[in-house]
């Protein structure tokens, strides 16, 4: 036996020791732990912790902390807060280890807390430049860290694996993951797999090709990487998986990416020692232009296995053969062993955007069922016999536009779902909406890395498919029976855009876009205290236990892809970390209420081609944030100084330290002028409305 075997060994065998340790007095001051492969293969056995995203590999979010429960909830009250004074989106899940919090901001920023009063021990900037939030889809956001020895992992927007030292918060080492050249990005947290950092990327949306790539957690160095769809045939393929995947495709996909991207999900069973990665959309999002004689495009909103050794395919599922609505399979994967039809079954199970539960038999990805959760249109059912879904006739859109369930932003999103082995329940942050679908006139594919490409339109010319279900637009906390595959209660909830949830003990916590943290009982739905953040809240919460107390504690800042123009609170304040503990008093940080906006009224020398051009240039370049509001403002409602300072701001880049991109490049003077007397021209419009309707 080897030293380094050795180590193991006795970690391994110094497990009940430290968890004894653990539920005493931990010191935020000493040196960090090892957190070796033992201690995550085992982590139900310290569950005052919270080591990795999921909490465990198999990301259930369950944790059996139970000194919070069902009879004490409502005496829960706020331990501690900390403002971080972010004003764009937190989507992350913290880690909680050894008494020390870790978690990131907007723009990949990390942050290492005290766990027991939440001051600040390290800060961590990796200095993402400010036009790289161009380059993504849904917000300058980032989902978490990995902890593996005594080494903290970050992704960042940017493309880069950062490996920084958990004790002093210095960076160790960097590699570039990506053709940054390219509109890749990362925002998801990364995985630890046997020494090996896991990270995916994102991207598909504006026109890449997806893979996910495993680095050495001390070195950086690159073990293996796993391309989700096939490139150019010319140039070869890098093993049998793209081969094949190759006889899926039509036409000359490679030119527009191809997508495939995987942004978020990865589970890992070390019995089986499989890591379970979900893949996203195609890339545009339209198969009729990537793919024009069809075929079911893998590897493309799939669930797929590797070997974590060396990134070969064991074997794929795919939720959505041919996606051509943007439904990955990226959303939230969990293992569990299930009882069904009296027999034991290792599963995976997703709630992936295109509406239907999946219930996978993990050890080789046969279907065992497959039901909608939320309505869904698009397909009757999954055939349980081929694992495909049986498509209506409208769901194509080929030459029609049609009102399809789910929507682009999916039954279920990114915000992570949980399971209780205690109710044998999943509880869902579902979404009940529908949009509209249709082929583009004079599609063009634009090779600029800061452009959406999906691909869909909507033609007048040809007929609508209307479905009245579709119009539909509220969100709901789903409690759902993956073995009877039948919903058990659901909450509603106002908006289609909530936190993900975490299961402890008899509880479900979730907060939500009306700014109001909630715990329900788990077995029945019941609302049982709720505490008023009044801010939207998206990131999940955690349970942790220290010096005999536990703790729930939940990032708050609103954003997202849907946070970016909407809201449903009064006002967006920055971004916080929240933390409560039974009994506590801390009082609520006071943030100045921000003044009423009002609609900007000025002159306007334009003539209406001049509108309409501006029109259309705002849609292409200023609508995919500046649409209502949200996290990110309405341009109706700024300042006159603001337009006087319009072609600085937009063509100059005066505000690219702020996020909002220099548009000099691509826009002339004069397109900048109609593009700000078109949004002066809105502001009119809904001016003479509302004086209108008084």
């Amino acid at each position: 036996m080897n030293f380094r075997t050795t180590k193991t060994y006795l970690r391994i065998l110094l497990i009940p020791i430290v968890f004894l340790m653990h539920l005493g007095c931990i010191d935020a001051d000493k040196d960090i732990k090892f957190i070796d492969d033992a201690r995550l293969v085992q982590a139900d056995e310290t569950p005052q912790e919270w080591l990795s995203y999921g909490r465990n590999y198999s990301e259930t979010r369950f944790s059996p902390l139970d000194q919070i429960n069902a009879s004490n909830v409502d005496s829960l009250g706020l331990a501690w807060s900390l403002v971080l004074g972010t004003k764009r989106g937190l989507e992350a899940t913290p880690i909680v280890a050894d008494g020390i919090m870790y978690f990131t901001g907007t723009w990949s920023k990390v942050y290492a807390v005290d766990a027991r009063k939440g001051e600040v021990l390290w800060e961590y900037d990796p200095q993402v430049p400010k036009e790289y939030g161009e380059k993504v889809c849904c917000d300058v956001v980032n989902r978490g860290v990995a902890i593996y020895e005594d080494t903290i992992y970050v992704g960042t927007l940017d493309g880069r694996l950062i490996a920084i030292d958990a004790k002093s918060g210095q960076m160790v080492w960097e590699v570039v993951t990506v053709d940054q050249s390219k509109p890749y990005s990362i925002t998801g947290a990364p995985r630890i797999v046997k020494g090996k950092v896991i990270i995916g990327n994102g991207g598909a949306d504006f026109g890449v090709r997806g893979y996910v790539t495993a680095y050495d957690a001390r070195t950086g160095a690159r073990q293996w990487r796993f391309y989700t769809v096939p490139g150019n045939p010319k140039n070869g393929f890098e093993d049998e998986a793209m081969e094949e995947a190759a006889k899926t495709w039509t036409g000359e996909w490679w030119d527009y990416g191809g997508g495939g991207t995987p942004w978020d999900a990865m589970a890992y069973d070390p019995e089986l020692d499989l890591l379970y990665v979900g893949t996203g959309n195609g890339s545009p999002w339209n198969r009729d232009i990537r793919s024009p004689d069809g075929g079911d495009n893998l590897y493309l909103s799939s669930i797929l296995a590797l070997d974590p050794n060396n990134g070969r395919l064991i074997w794929h599922y795919q939720t959505t053969p041919g996606d051509s609505w943007d439904y990955t399979a990226t959303q939230h994967i969990i293992l569990a062993d299930l009882s069904i039809d009296g027999k034991k079954r290792k599963v995976l199970m997703q709630a992936p955007k295109n509406g239907f539960f999946c219930v996978l038999d993990r050890t080789d990805g046969s279907l065992i069922s497959a039901e909608p959760y939320v309505y869904t249109n698009w397909a009757k059912k999954i055939d349980k016999t081929t694992g495909r879904p049986v498509e209506t006739e409208f769901a194509r859109y080929p030459k029609m536009n049609s009102q399809i369930s789910p929507p682009a932003s999916g039954g279920h999103n990114w915000q992570p779902m949980a399971y209780s082995p205690k109710t044998g329940l999943v509880y869902i942050p579902a979404s009940e909406e529908g949009m509209f679908y249709g082929q583009p006139t004079n599609y063009r594919f634009l090779n600029d890395s800061r452009t959406w490409n999906m691909g869909i339109g909507f033609d007048p010319k040809n007929k609508t498919h209307l479905d009245s279900m579709s119009g539909r637009n509220f969100g709901k906390l789903i409690a759902w029976d993956p073995v009877a595959q039948k919903e058990r209660w659901n909450y509603w909830q106002k908006s289609v855009w909530n936190a993900g949830v975490l299961a402890s003990n008899d509880l479900i916590f979730q907060g939500n876009a009306e700014g109001e943290f909630i715990a329900f009982e788990a077995a029945t739905g019941k609302k049982l205290w709720s505490f008023p953040l009044n801010s939207g809240i998206i990131a999940a919460p955690i349970t942790y236990a220290i010096d005999g107390k536990q703790y729930v504690s939940i990032l708050v800042g609103w954003g997202g892809v849907r946070g970016l123009w909407s809201k449903f609170t009064d006002q967006i304040n920055p971004g916080t970390l929240f933390t409560f503990v039974l009994g506590g008093e801390a009082k609520m940080p006071e943030f100045p209420e921000q003044p009423q906006k009002q609609l900007v009224d000025m002159d306007i020398e334009a003539t209406v081609v001049e509108l309409e051009h501006g029109g259309q240039l705002f849609q292409r370049y200023c609508g995919k944030c500046h649409r209502g509001g949200g996290s990110i403002p309405d341009l109706t409602y700024s300042t006159p100084q603001i337009f006087e300072s319009f072609q600085q701001i937009v063509g100059e880049g005066a505000l690219l330290g702020l996020g909002m991109p220099n548009f000099g490049d691509r826009l002339s003077e004069d397109d900048i002028g109609d593009v700000k007397n078109y949004i002066l021209s809105v502001a009119q419009s809904r001016i003479e409305n509302n004086q209108n309707s008084h």
